[in-house]
């Protein structure tokens, strides 16, 4: 499988659209949002998502599709961050443009909820896309070195090569064996809902990316089954897990640990599985180019950038 088209990078000046694809903004984090933009050297559009509510939502189903459908097709705008993510974005699919968004690619950033959006534009648009932190919730207070060398990779350009985790955390062989494939997926209970559905994960010669936050380890046992069942790692290369995030049980003395979930339901797969790779929902954190031809050596507990 070869890797996705990525659209141009970003340049410092770049006018880049602020969406909110899934749910409002927190109170008071749009102006240091907005700022942290400006830092990075970019010049942040409001598109109206960002100050709408609907309960839940960041406005109402319409005016999310709308301002996505809105940002891609804008000549003048050369990326597109999701402010945050929430739930909702899901939504959307019926009311996406998907032609029109595959006729102008850009440079799309964002994660958690973003999930669906990522697997959609990666399958449908053949569009690589960047799985980084979001300016609502990590850029406005402030980036560690190793986040933002990896997040301006991934808006800039530049050489990924090896992906090496930060310093003082440790990766873990679940599975030992080398794999290439394409780098997709994302939040595992976003890519778990999906199962079913017109924008389901497809892994066939794909190396798959999961992380998560505040579940317990029987629901992420059980996330991990919808997604093997369903049939939407048939075909996968090799399981990259990222954080899990505040995933402890609840009572330890009667469950099993995150390591023995992983162990039973994702050794049996035949492929390579490397846990604690820094990147999800907690910092220092990796950027990930999904859409990417990557090599996977769960021996060495490597990853690294082949194409893309």
């Amino acid at each position: 499988m070869r890797a996705l088209t990525f659209p141009r990078p970003l340049r410092r000046g770049s006018r880049v659209a602020l969406v909110a694809p899934s749910s409002p903004l927190p109170e008071g984090r749009l102006e240091p949002a907005l700022e942290s933009v400006r830092k990075m050297g970019l010049e942040p559009v409001v598109f109206p998502s960002v100050t709408m509510r609907h309960g839940y939502l960041a406005g109402e189903d319409w005016a999310r599709a709308q301002d996505l459908n809105r940002a891609f097709e804008d000549e003048s705008i050369e990326g597109v961050l999701c402010a945050r993510g929430g739930c909702g974005a899901q939504r959307l699919y019926p009311l996406l443009d998907w032609e029109t968004i595959r006729r102008h690619p850009k440079v799309f950033a964002g994660y958690s909820d973003a999930t669906f959006l990522h697997i959609a534009l990666n399958r449908f648009c053949g569009m690589g896309t960047f799985h980084t932190p979001m300016p609502s919730t990590e850029w406005y207070e402030g980036l560690d070195e190793y986040t933002l060398y990896w997040l301006e990779r991934a808006l800039f350009g530049g050489p990924w090569g090896e992906m090496e985790n930060c310093a003082g955390s440790e990766r873990v062989t679940v599975a030992g064996g080398c794999a290439e494939g394409v780098l997709m997926g994302g939040n595992l209970s976003l890519a778990a809902s999906a199962c079913g559905t017109p924008y389901a994960l497809k892994a066939e010669g794909g190396i798959v990316f999961l992380e998560d936050v505040d579940e317990q380890p029987y629901r992420v046992d059980g996330m991990l089954r919808q997604l093997i069942a369903s049939g939407a790692l048939d075909g996968c290369r090799g399981v990259v897990l990222g954080y899990f995030t505040d995933c402890t049980a609840k009572n330890p003395e009667t469950s099993l640990t995150l390591p023995e979930v992983f162990e039973e339901e994702l050794a049996p797969l035949g492929v390579p599985v490397l846990a604690g790779v820094t990147c999800g929902h907690s910092r220092p954190t990796l950027s990930l180019p999904l859409g990417a031809r990557v090599l996977l050596d769960a021996d060495r507990r490597k990853l690294r950038v082949l194409e893309g």
